[in-house]
């Protein structure tokens, strides 16, 4: 027989003995991987853990450490002096640079002392509450490779992305809303790729919401009364489990059903978690919003305290696209207009979600996908070029000591030295949180059991509470 007629592994597994071929390998499946029969059901994990939820706050186009949290006395000093440097513009070598300083001031704040620069008054605030990480690195100075990395640990190939993992961890607590919910306004550098599931159960892929208006457009049913979809519903679901009975193993028609579940759900749930017209004037103020407001950083971080008092797993919240982002290369004045959109909003979130009591078991993270170089090939440019060798990450609540500054760059804020902190660990950590060994939280596919961290990563016990 030609080889292009011959039917697949899974076909042979639908049509053997009725189907029982493919019933067996779900079932082996689902052994295998520790699955429950419903992929979002709610689960512990390997131990017990400090954070119940994660809200991943991502700035897009690289943010200069060393203009916002890493102070550094001596590159006010040594400004206009000339360094060798061993990255340019991503390729390695020797280059003759010139050092260039901040051009915002740093101040202590709270009873740690914290430095802070004057772009975050607002986070410097509650610094107190935060721990920063000064010696973060990563793998690659591209802004595609560098995003894909600090979402799914991977700069070279798609893989799920970490809210997606967590999904698959831990499922939901909430079925009437998604697992994974992602607030941008735009996609980041890679696109949908960053919240991606890839070859994890679609069900644990982010869904997007835009803000705006109508942030989840289609939700309103289509029937006239909530009985008659509800009847509608049943007999779609029904159809699609006879159908799904002789193809077991196929879990892209399971996903879509339990999509058609969650959506339902949401019709009823969704509309009052976005609806801002019953918080207070003192909460919108918070966040320094104005009432009515469905745009902009502060409404993203009000919606996802909602959404996070309501059980979804993981939240991203992405403050700009890949353009108009934190990429200054012509003039870091642009920082100052970006810091401003989410300073107060960022404040606003953790003590909004302190004041609640729900801060102690939310993992809070703000990150980008890399650093700002500290110097330039000319004396006085404005500008910066990307830097992942050294850069700064910071984590708060879930778990996490509070004003603290874990791992410190040189002298310069050219490269870690102390307490260095790579992209995979900061994942560790995050997993580690929640009660997941990243070691142990696996999926097999392709001949190969993949995880979050690949096959590195340290969980920094140090910054843990």
């Amino acid at each position: 027989m030609n080889s292009l007629f011959q039917p697949s592994r899974r076909e042979f597994l639908h049509r053997a003995s009725g189907g029982f071929g493919a019933l067996a390998l779900a079932g082996l499946w689902d052994e295998a991987h520790g699955a429950p029969v419903d992929p979002l059901a709610s689960r512990q994990g390997h131990f017990p853990a400090k954070a119940d939820r994660v809200i991943f706050l991502y700035s897009t186009g690289g943010v200069s450490h060393v203009d916002t949290f890493d102070h550094k006395p001596r590159l006010i000093r040594d400004h206009g002096k000339g360094i060798t440097a061993s990255r340019w513009l991503n390729k390695p070598g020797k280059f003759d640079r010139f050092l260039i300083k901040s051009r915002w001031d740093f101040k202590p704040y709270g009873q740690s002392g914290i430095m802070v620069s004057d772009l975050f008054p607002h986070v410097g605030g509650v610094i107190d509450d935060i721990c920063v990480l000064n010696a973060m690195h990563c793998d690659s100075d591209g802004h595609d490779k560098a995003t894909l990395a600090a979402h799914t640990g991977s700069a070279q190939a798609i893989r799920p992305s970490a809210g997606a993992w967590v999904s698959y961890g831990l499922g939901t607590e909430n079925r009437n809303l998604p697992s994974f919910m992602v607030l941008a306004p735009a996609a980041p550098y890679a696109g949908a790729q960053t919240w991606g599931s890839d070859f994890l159960p679609a069900c644990h892929q982010g869904t997007h919401v835009v803000p705006g208006i109508d942030p989840l457009p289609n939700l309103k049913p289509n029937s006239s009364a909530a009985e008659l979809q509800a009847l509608e519903l049943a007999m779609l679901g029904k159809l699609n489990r006879s159908h799904l009975e002789h193809r077991a193993a196929d879990q892209a028609l399971d996903a879509r059903i339990r999509s058609f579940e969650t959506a339902f759900g949401m019709q009823r749930e969704a509309p009052e978690a976005f609806d801002l017209s019953r918080e207070s004037d003192a909460t919108l103020k918070l966040y320094g919003l104005t009432r009515g407001a469905t745009t902009g950083f502060g409404w993203q971080c009000l919606v996802a305290r909602r959404l996070a008092e309501r059980g979804v797993r993981f939240l991203e919240l992405i403050d700009v696209g890949s353009s108009a982002n934190w990429d200054s290369h012509g003039n870091m004045a642009d920082h100052e207009r970006l810091a401003k959109a989410i300073d107060q909003p960022i404040a606003g979130l953790l003590t909004d979600l302190k004041q609640r009591g729900m801060l102690e078991r939310t993992l809070v993270v703000w990150t980008s996908e890399f650093g700002r170089t500290p110097f330039h090939k000319e004396a006085n440019h404005p500008g910066r070029e990307h830097h992942n060798l050294c850069f700064t990450s910071w984590m708060a609540g879930g778990g996490v000591k509070g004003g603290l500054v874990h791992g410190q760059s040189d002298e310069h804020g050219i490269l870690p030295g102390d307490g260095a902190v790579h992209t995979h660990d900061l994942h560790a950590t995050m997993l580690h949180l929640l009660g997941i060994d990243h070691e142990r939280l696996t999926y097999r596919y392709a001949g190969r059991d993949f995880r979050l961290t690949d096959v590195a990563g340290e969980v920094v016990h140090p910054i843990i509470a």
